[in-house]
């Protein structure tokens, strides 16, 4: 007489659609394709996830870091996680009998019940670092959700660019009043804008990069500041309306915002006096080096003595955000670099042409311990400057992939790309 069948329970990899700010950041970083989205979710396909974990650290939010134990037969199917808009409840019945990654016989990248860890800050899956700094402040992350956002107050919105070009960058201050949102450099926040989709639905948040201080816009004060670009056209150069971006450069002084957040527990800037940044950006990629470096000059006067280089580029001058204040800030506390690509009448420049023109400088920095890289910016620039970096190394007597894979162990090569 035969025995009763085994039931098989599979750990099922989930994303949290409450948390999850569409960022994009798992489906770039999962090795074998195994997440897709649509206009609503972002979902992992259980017959080709193995449980890799590449997708995880680098996470904003933590909304990726969801399993569910399920039976084999009876998994999410991709259409069902797609329509949802929180989390299935666990079966009590199958909690803790699930094993990762084995939908399918023959799920992609090789399906197994021993799942390989993740190698802190040396998988080269993700190019950069998945720790932070070990100087960096603790940050408080996901103190708000969709669900229940917390509510800012406008106090400030200003043009950064000039008003003669295409490129429509504002400055904008929230204020949350006595509502706690500890924040620190090189965190983010999500912003929900007003109304509903074509379907109905309401609209998911936006992901901002906070581009003030931990100690506020206005020092003292609880508010933050964002860089924000009126988007106008898509990537094809397709007339398009942004709907957050155009929600939030139109708002007028008192107008009160849904925010989320805070994100982000690794991007963030060293807290050791001697430690020097790198900085290398474009466009509203700048915001998280202003807070970094605003932080920075309020503690020039109290001990801080790491240098700051920072390498920015626009198309043109007047599309260049902070372009004002940026030159005068002290040439003795930030070397400032800057590349213009589409200047009337002189030839094509970019950041990495830039970082070229100061090799001598830059591989001085490369070769300090105590050097940490930021890099922040629409995600064709990564490659391009990881690549003079190597050039740089290399004609400085530097074996690029050591350093590289020393740097992204240790908290100090931060890519922020998208």
């Amino acid at each position: 007489m035969n025995g009763p069948v085994p039931v098989e329970v599979l750990k099922q990899h989930l994303i949290d659609p409450e948390i999850c700010i569409r960022c994009n950041t798992c489906e770039e970083t999962c090795p074998i394709d195994a997440i897709t989205h649509d206009e609503n979710n972002y979902v992992v396909r259980a017959d080709t996830c193995n449980g890799c974990m590449a997708c995880i650290s680098p996470c904003p939010t933590g909304a990726i870091d969801n399993w569910r134990d399920v039976l084999k037969a009876e998994v999410y199917a991709v259409d069902d996680q797609l329509s949802w808009d929180e989390l299935p409840v666990q079966d009590d019945a199958l909690a803790g009998q699930g094993t990762i990654g084995e939908a399918s016989e023959g799920a992609a990248g090789g399906a197994s019940a021993d799942a390989p860890e993740p190698v802190i800050g040396g998988s080269d899956l993700v190019r950069g670092s998945v720790v932070p700094p070990w100087s960096a402040a603790k940050p408080y992350v996901n103190l708000y959700n969709h669900k229940a956002p917390v509510q800012a107050t406008v106090v400030g919105n200003y043009r950064v660019t000039d008003a003669s070009t295409e490129s429509d960058i504002h400055h904008i201050v929230l204020d949350f009043g006595k509502q706690p949102f500890p924040v620190l450099e090189g965190q983010s926040i999500g912003i929900i804008p007003p109304g509903t989709t074509a379907d109905g639905r309401a609209h998911h948040a936006r992901q901002y990069s906070i581009a003030s201080p931990r100690d506020g816009e206005r020092p003292g004060y609880n508010n933050l500041a964002l860089t924000v670009k009126r988007v106008t056209k898509d990537h094809q150069e397709q007339a398009v309306g942004g709907v957050c971006s155009n929600y939030l450069c139109d708002l007028k002084k008192g107008d009160v915002v849904n925010v989320m957040g805070p994100f982000g527990s690794t991007f963030l800037m060293p807290n050791h006096a001697d430690s020097h940044l790198l900085m290398i950006c474009t466009g509203t990629g700048a915001a998280p080096m202003r807070a970094m470096t605003e932080y920075r000059r309020r503690r020039r006067m109290k001990g801080a003595t790491g240098k700051l280089m920072l390498f920015f580029g626009a198309r043109t001058q007047g599309e260049l955000p902070y372009f004002g204040p940026l030159l005068n800030l002290p040439k003795d506390f930030i070397d400032t670099n800057l590349a213009f690509s589409r200047t009337p009448g002189s030839p094509k420049r970019y950041v990495q042409d830039a970082m070229r023109e100061r090799a001598a400088d830059v591989a001085a920095l490369l070769r300090h311990e105590h050097t940490y890289i930021y890099v922040c910016g629409l995600k064709g620039m990564e490659d391009g400057v990881l690549q003079v970096l190597q050039t740089i190394a290399g004609e400085a007597g530097l074996d690029w992939q050591t350093l590289w894979q020393r740097m992204k162990t240790e908290g100090r090569l931060h890519l922020e790309t998208y």
